[in-house]
């Protein structure tokens, strides 16, 4: 389509550069993905991205603070799709609204949105 996919779960050296999670706790998140039903069906346009590349994806954009732009030419796809990819995929990595305690091996993604403060102080 552009090039050359430059990242992909098919060279699992880069998934903990760009995540932060080992190689194991990112298919033990695409294994959660999967669980709650992130996989397609149905009817439509199927994806260009395996759905293992889908998480990666959204991974890296949550974790590298990257543009849609920047991490589609990662991904070799166009901005559009990869925002296509974070909107349908990030929903999946939410915490569900249970109120438990996680084991320390549990992977949780936390939201890391910059959001513009004022300077001024309020005494």
């Amino acid at each position: 389509m552009y090039g050359v996919q430059v990242i992909g779960v098919d060279q699992p050296a880069w998934i903990p550069t760009f995540t932060g999670l080992s190689v194991r706790q990112f298919g033990k998140l695409v294994g959660i993905v999967r669980g709650r039903g992130a996989e397609q069906t149905g009817a439509g346009r199927r994806w260009g991205l395996s759905l293992d590349d889908r998480v990666l994806l959204v991974a890296v954009y949550y974790r590298t603070n990257l543009t849609l732009r920047q991490v589609a030419l990662l991904f070799d796809i166009s901005k559009s799709a990869a925002g296509r990819v974070v909107e349908h995929i990030g929903p999946y990595l939410a915490l569900s609204q249970t109120k438990r305690k996680h084991s320390p091996e549990t992977v949780l993604i936390v939201d890391g949105t910059l959001v513009p403060t004022h300077g001024g102080r309020l005494d």
